[in-house]
């Protein structure tokens, strides 16, 4: 993990965020996410540098997730660390949202079936 993720995890794991339940270096179809809220069906993405050359391939993936009823949320890195105690509020609104308004659950590909 990074720093980024790491200094998220600390907060995201042991139900310390409204008390959900995440799972990190979650497979999703052919896709290693993050972390992922199986509840709320929230994704949330860390993004390095790399990120920048590759905006195609994660926006396929993000429409890919997005059409297995998942939200996703994309952070930088940087953002997460100069900014973490905002991260967490966007983070705790959606999973407010989410508890508000439940998404549909479809079913996932199976694995080597992902667009």
């Amino acid at each position: 993990m990074t720093e980024a993720e790491r200094r998220l995890w600390s907060t995201l794991r042991l139900q310390q965020l409204r008390g959900f339940k995440f799972r990190r270096q979650h497979l999703l179809g052919n896709y290693v996410v993050d972390f992922v809220c199986m509840s709320a069906r929230l994704v949330i993405e860390v993004d390095g540098g790399q990120h920048a050359d590759a905006a195609a391939a994660d926006e396929q993936r993000s429409r890919f997730l997005m059409n297995a009823g998942f939200r996703v949320l994309r952070f930088w890195n940087n953002e997460v660390l100069a900014q973490t105690e905002a991260v967490l509020m966007r983070i705790a609104e959606a999973l407010e949202s989410a508890a508000e308004t439940p998404i549909p659950t479809p079913a996932l590909p199976l694995k080597g079936r992902a667009p």
